[in-house]
């Protein structure tokens, strides 16, 4: 892509948390990436989103975020 001027828009984000079975804040966790694509896209980053809690993710991590954007031209 080489800039992100070329976001259109940002369309979803998935949230999944690594946490245990009684963690029900899973959307306060992913408030930050959705807070943090709003401060950067002004409006064009505001978003559909689904914010869900995993047993365990890959390497360890304790939050995966998955972005769904829309490129200009």
């Amino acid at each position: 892509m080489g800039s992100l001027n070329k976001v259109a828009r940002i369309v979803r984000v998935a949230g999944f948390v690594n946490c245990n079975n009684d963690f029900v804040d899973q959307p306060k966790v992913v408030n930050g990436a959705s807070d943090l694509l709003v401060e950067v896209f002004g409006e064009q980053g505001r978003h559909a989103r689904i914010a869900v809690g995993a047993n365990t993710l890959p390497l360890g991590a304790a939050v995966e975020v998955e972005i769904l954007a829309e490129v200009k031209g």
